[in-house]
């Protein structure tokens, strides 16, 4: 005889945890499909002070202690012409037309970035590319080069122990090499000589220039400062410029950028463009592209050719002639066949990428579509080619 189960009635606490699993389970789904808040710009992220910018070095100078990988100076006869120069400075002459053998030298070009208010005596990294024929610059130290900014005035002198990320090795023919060993970088390697003076403290106004060209950026900017910091403080000059009045003294105008330039920018959604790179194939919508109803016929054209080697020799029992090789080339050209497909109007980044992806083109044919597309007017965006 079967004894029937008995189950005892839920309580108060049994219901209440049910109650959490199911609000914890719906939370955990709701953050899959609820949409995100929009997060606000910053004025620091759309616009810049001008003036405060990074200034670019150059310098030429030379690598040593190579194991036997630097410029082989027949075919790089300017090395040899430096390591002279280089010698005479140190007071040892080398005899005219003695021909040096450097093995352990490269000549390369060191490049930095001077970073606004930097001042004499810190550090900066600087970047070092070989300039010859050097196999490798892994374990050369760069002996002492000044770097030169546009006006050819020396704001910086580099020295220092390369880091290479390459590495490589060659036996018997073989050769087996790892990312790029022409190129190193010499952190904190170049000390600054000079500070490059700057417009903070000039003048009763900045100028903030913004990254783009946007008459709506602009007033915003202008409007948020003046709400912060009282009517009248910005000006929105055009799209891309906004004159704002500072106070006075260098410690009040330091707290007033950065009272400014954290404050939140409510900005408009970006015209709608494409960017295509002609050179990989790539292509970028953004999320303001629209399309409108059309028909879009695609086929593809492929053209093969294939070589034959063809050998011609004279008979077994010819007196002359010789052996000819020749070649015959066979050239197919096949069209695949091209249906006209109707692409619907589309008001959502989703909706234009089905459409797209509909057509079956690969990237390279995408481009030749979208520039069709837009000038049958089917296609509400801008194209800008890189």
């Amino acid at each position: 005889m079967l004894t029937p189960h008995f189950t005892p009635p839920a309580t108060a606490t049994d219901k209440l945890i049910r109650a959490l699993i199911v609000l914890a389970t719906l939370l955990a789904s709701a953050a899959l499909w609820w949409p995100a808040p929009a997060h606000a710009m910053r004025l620091k992220e759309v616009a810049s002070v001008q003036g405060v910018r990074n200034n670019q070095l150059i310098g030429y100078g030379l690598v040593v202690g190579l194991d036997g990988t630097g410029d082989q100076t027949t075919s790089a006869p300017f090395t040899q012409q430096s390591i002279n120069a280089l010698l005479q400075q140190m007071g040892v002459s080398v005899p005219p037309g003695t021909t040096m053998q450097l093995k352990n030298v490269a000549a390369v070009m060191v490049t930095a970035q001077l970073p606004p208010f930097a001042q004499p005596g810190q550090q900066i990294d600087v970047n070092v590319s070989s300039l010859g024929n050097s196999k490798s610059l892994r374990g050369g130290m760069l002996i002492a080069t000044p770097l030169k900014g546009a006006d050819g005035q020396i704001y910086a002198l580099a020295q220092g122990s390369l880091i290479v990320g390459g590495a490589g090795a060659s036996a018997a023919g073989s050769k087996v090499q790892i990312n790029h060993l022409s190129a190193g970088r010499v952190p904190e390697g170049a000390t600054v000589e000079r500070a490059v003076p700057t417009s903070l403290n000039i003048g009763d106004t900045l100028q903030l220039d913004l990254n783009s060209n946007d008459y709506n950026t602009a007033r915003e900017v202008a409007r948020t400062i003046n709400k912060k910091m009282g009517e009248g403080t910005a000006q929105a000059i055009d799209g891309r410029v906004v004159r704002v009045r500072m106070p006075e003294g260098s410690d009040a105008r330091v707290s007033f950028l950065a009272e400014i330039e954290n404050l939140p920018l409510e900005l408009a959604a970006p015209s709608a463009k494409i960017v295509i790179n002609a050179r990989t194939g790539s292509v970028v919508v953004n999320q303001n592209v629209t399309l409108n109803a059309c028909a879009v016929a695609h086929g593809s054209l492929s053209v093969t050719i294939s070589t034959t080697p063809v050998i011609s020799q004279p008979s077994p029992l010819s007196s002359g002639g010789t052996t000819v090789s020749k070649e015959r080339a066979d050239i197919t050209i096949k069209q695949e066949p091209g249906s006209l497909i109707q692409l619907p109007a589309g008001t959502k980044l989703a909706d234009v990428v089905k459409a797209l992806n509909s057509l079956g083109a690969t990237p390279q044919d995408l481009l030749a579509i979208l520039q069709a597309m837009k000038t049958a007017g089917a296609l509400n965006a801008e194209i800008e080619v890189i």
